[in-house]
């Protein structure tokens, strides 16, 4: 009998541990987003992938926004930050009007050299896109393409 009840606390004893530190991690991960926010270049709609389109995109998270991947690269002096997403015309407009992105046809170079390759991420499709930019203090630059037909936005936000 004694065996039995000092098994039992101690398989409780477990059970309360592990649930601890699951409930531990999650929040850890949550407060080492806030100092490194984090970045899922390999699965789509993850709670830090929309967390990091409402930090950059600065748009309310629609219906209609699905399939968004992120990566960063922001080691050293310069930064740069990859979308993809499905979404509507209403969305492009709103994320066109919200960074004054204006349809760009002088820019030949899309600064592909400092794009990081992905599946959805598809530069040679992204070549024949309308270009959307903003150009800011100190190079920083913003660029936008969207695919109507695969209802697909790219977006590059970087510096130099």
């Amino acid at each position: 009998m004694t065996f039995y009840s000092c098994d039992r606390i101690k398989n409780k004893g477990q059970e309360l541990a592990d649930k601890t530190e699951e409930k531990f991690k999650d929040k850890s991960k949550d407060l080492v987003d806030k100092v490194v926010p984090h970045f899922d270049a390999y699965k789509a709609d993850t709670k830090f992938n929309k967390e990091r389109f409402k930090d950059f995109l600065q748009v309310e998270l629609t219906n209609d926004i699905k399939n968004i991947y992120c990566f960063d690269d922001a080691i050293g002096i310069d930064a740069d930050y990859q979308f993809s997403f499905n979404c509507d015309s209403s969305t492009v407009r709103r994320i066109v009007d919200k960074h004054k992105l204006t349809l760009d046809t002088e820019t030949t170079d899309f600064a592909f050299g400092l794009q990081n390759d992905f599946d959805w991420w598809d530069k040679k499709k992204i070549e024949k896109l309308k270009l959307y930019s903003w150009k800011g203090d100190h190079q920083y630059f913003k660029y936008f393409w969207y695919d109507n037909k695969e209802q697909k936005a790219y977006y590059f936000d970087f510096d130099m």
